[in-house]
């Protein structure tokens, strides 16, 4: 059965039962507080389309069903009743992971607003159009100690996460989570972590949602073609390698201004960090006339060409021509790729 009681689900999220690891995030922006209400005033409704759905209510198989539902202050769940492998998966290549949930993206996308406010995150970005929840810097307080001399000599983690979702094969929605550490790298087992999370949110107990990470495999490998150290050679086919490229650029932090999945290209803005940018110049070296820095401490846009092979898929860093980029620059975006997809 799928029935959660709400309280108590968002309690346990939060880290008051995680089982020692040490989870409990606490946004580091500055919350506003509610407003009051006078006492001889109605409080204001809930606005629904922020209330995370009762799994256990008759089924919304679409959006439309889903807002109808919601008009008429009944509530929803997102998961058929009865959990079996049909309704959730989880699938797997090399360290990355991505969750497979039969609904529509439109009402999942509402869920993962929630999931994530109530781990403790607050929500800074979201591009429904792309499918793209960013959240904003939190702090791990589960490990941070309280005294504020201790607060000085010991290590504060700070996380952030994206979560991008994918419409997949007719039906469902692909789930994909990439972590960035403020100082620290990318952590793909907290990755896995948080999506175990959300397999609980979603009302799936939680001995069940962790053998569900557990058993995804990994599959599908990439490399570096040893004959042409400009082609990253993936093991999938295209719509697969198409989403896990996108992944690996959200975990690496680079801007994607557009994509065309349709050409398989993403246009995404490169910062080369051997390029000293961000230094600041001379005094005088602002005055000479040679001096031609401001145009060059500007972030790069790079294309990156995702096509299908008869054996899987290439990826490729492309000019405005269309033509191979071998700049050392475009190497060294593939490579990040490659650490992120092997």
């Amino acid at each position: 059965m799928l029935a959660v009681s709400g309280c108590g689900l968002i309690n346990h999220i939060k880290g008051k039962d995680n089982s020692g690891d040490n989870l409990e995030y606490e946004s580091i922006e500055k919350k506003t507080p509610p407003l009051e209400v006078p006492p001889d005033l109605t409080a204001p409704s809930t606005d629904s389309r922020y209330i995370v759905p009762d799994l256990a209510q008759p089924e919304s198989k679409t959006y439309s069903a889903y807002s109808r539902e919601r008009k008429d202050g009944k509530q929803a769940r997102i998961l058929p009743e009865g959990f079996d492998k049909s309704f959730m998966r989880m699938e797997r290549s090399g360290t990355q992971r991505w969750l497979v949930v039969k609904n529509e993206p439109e009402i999942v996308w509402l869920v993962i607003k929630e999931f994530w406010k109530g781990m403790g995150f607050g929500i800074e970005i979201e591009v429904p159009e792309a499918g793209v929840i960013e959240t904003d810097w939190a702090e791990n307080i589960a490990i941070t100690p309280q005294n504020a001399a201790l607060r000085k000599i010991s290590t504060i983690e700070r996380d952030k996460f994206r979560t991008r979702l994918e419409r997949g094969e007719e039906g469902f929605t692909e789930i994909y989570i990439s972590h960035r550490g403020m100082e620290r790298p990318t952590d793909p087992g907290l990755e896995a972590e948080m999506l175990a999370r959300l397999i609980e949110y979603f009302g799936v107990a939680k001995d069940k949602a962790r053998s569900i990470i557990m058993d995804s495999k990994a599959k599908e490998r990439a490399y570096l073609d040893p004959d042409n150290q400009d082609v990253l050679v993936m093991e999938g086919a295209f719509d697969r390698t198409w989403r896990r490229v996108g992944l690996a650029l959200d975990r690496i932090g680079f801007t994607v201004e557009d994509r065309d999945r349709s050409a398989g290209l993403y246009f995404v803005r490169y910062v080369d960090p051997e390029n000293k940018i961000n230094e600041e110049p001379e005094l005088l070296d602002k005055f000479l006339p040679w001096n031609d820095q401001e145009d060059t401490n500007q972030p790069t846009e790079y294309r990156i060409l995702v096509i299908g092979t008869e054996i899987g898929s290439e990826v490729k860093v492309i000019d405005e021509k269309g033509e191979l980029n071998q700049s050392d620059i475009s190497k060294r975006i593939l490579n990040l790729l490659y650490v992120q997809l092997k």
